[in-house]
């Protein structure tokens, strides 16, 4: 018997971040507490009670390894990510994306957590970091008031905060196909994305309509919090200027209908949200507009103009603690060695990012309780680098970060290499790939 086995270790949230972690816990024999307190307290954002809600999209991004996010995926499978697998087993078509049906995901997690006679899930709120026992906190972007106080009192660090917002979901039945098609861009992978065209006249009525529309009033207390830049709203980017849509999130490159061979003025792409396909989402369209004016916004975008919204864009207020002061690589708290954190409320912002981080903090406290070194990963890979970049204390201005190949550890390699990004994303991706099978057995 290992030292693990019947010890006991609470994770608070049920989210990507805390199921992943309970998760990993009970493979190596570990009892865990998994705290959720919804439905007795919600959050504002999530629609249900379920663990694992996907919130603002059912993207966890590229598939692709030499790609950043798609990277990150290969990783997970390598390290034995349950999260990982369950999505792969529920994707809907998103071309080179792994997006997800959101209900069914968190069913299949659902089912996987009831069936694990080591993990009780429990409905109450947690207010206070337990004492006396380890905890991971995997309470999320929108941790309760009462548990933020007590974290910020125990860790003597200030909260930071920034805004991330939701985007409208439409069912399909109601998109007009005479003039919406389907296509992926530069008709790479299936032509699985929703596309609705715009001409300049009808990209300029619907700019004026979105520059001009009410916004819902934040609190006081929340006007000097700031949006994370991946996540802002599609009103603030407007606000940037008459084009900045047009090579944002509307952007018509590579998105040409063959019925017409007409490359348009801007596009409004939609990514089908579930499995059997009656829903999409507006890719890009995360919004705080009030819903009369989403309603009019929407239906003003050729193809929906008259659209049945399924669910209207909301913004909701993150929370994430100053992990450089607080937090060693491992994820765990150098105040308190039996205390980590995972998801993120750590400043790992993403969906692949909260699930990649919830494993590593499960990995590492099953180490912890066993006695065993704490799995440090180095930042030739993509978890490594994340792990290492927000818990670096020379880090000053910390802000949320996505997996990018910026924080990765450079190659070493010749100038013709270094300006052919294809090649050398390629590279960084077998390097991590090749360590990790050399050094680490799920």
């Amino acid at each position: 018997m290992t030292d693990v086995e019947n010890k006991k270790v609470i994770v608070i949230g049920a989210g990507l971040a805390g199921c992943e972690a309970a998760l990993q816990l009970a493979k190596k024999g570990v009892y865990v507490d998994l705290y959720e307190m919804r439905p007795h307290k919600t959050t504002g954002a999530h629609a249900t009670q379920n663990p694992a809600e996907f919130v603002c999209s059912n993207s966890l991004g590229s598939s692709d390894p030499t790609n950043a996010s798609g990277l990150l995926k290969q990783e997970m499978k390598i390290l034995g990510s349950y999260l990982i697998e369950i999505a792969e087993a529920v994707k809907v078509p998103a071309g080179n994306a792994l997006a997800i049906d959101r209900e069914m995901f968190s069913q299949k997690v659902s089912e996987l957590l009831e069936n694990n006679d080591k993990i009780t899930l429990i409905r109450e709120e947690i207010t206070q970091i337990p004492q006396d026992v380890p905890v991971i906190v995997a309470s999320g972007p929108l941790t309760s008031d009462s548990l933020a106080q007590d974290i910020k009192d125990f860790t003597g660090s200030e909260h930071l905060h920034f805004f991330d917002a939701i985007a409208p979901i439409v069912e399909k039945d109601s998109i007009n196909f005479d003039i919406a098609f389907y296509a992926s861009r530069y008709d790479k992978g299936e032509a699985s994305y929703i596309n609705c065209p715009m001409n300049k006249e009808q990209y300029e009525k619907f700019y004026e309509i979105l520059t001009n529309a009410p916004r819902i009033e934040l609190k006081k207390f929340e006007k000097d919090d700031k949006f994370f830049e991946s996540c802002l709203p599609v009103e603030v980017l407007a606000s940037r200027g008459v084009d900045t849509l047009r090579y944002g999130p509307m952007k018509p490159v590579g998105l040409v209908d063959k019925r017409t061979n007409v490359e348009n003025y801007a596009v409004v792409q939609l990514r089908q949200d579930n499995l059997s396909a009656s829903m999409y989402n507006l890719v890009g369209f995360q919004t705080n507009l009030k819903w009369g004016a989403q309603k009019e916004l929407v239906h003003s975008i050729p193809g929906l103009e008259n659209a049945n919204i399924l669910r209207y864009g909301v913004m909701h207020r993150n929370t994430f603690i100053n992990s450089p002061e607080l937090l060693n690589a491992t994820l765990q708290c150098r105040k308190r060695p039996n205390l980590f954190f995972a998801g993120q409320i750590t400043g790992t912002e993403g969906y692949t990012e909260s699930i990649a981080s919830g494993m590593l903090a499960g990995i590492n406290m099953a180490k912890f309780l066993n006695n065993e070194e704490l799995l440090v990963l180095p930042k030739v890979t993509m978890l490594g680098a994340l792990t290492n970049y927000i818990s670096n204390p020379e880090q000053k201005h910390f802000q949320p970060v996505n997996s990018n190949w910026g924080i990765v550890e450079e190659l070493i390699v010749d100038k013709k290499i270094k300006k052919n990004k294809k090649l050398k994303n390629e590279m960084l991706s077998n390097r991590s790939i090749e360590y990790l099978k050399n050094n680490f057995k799920a």
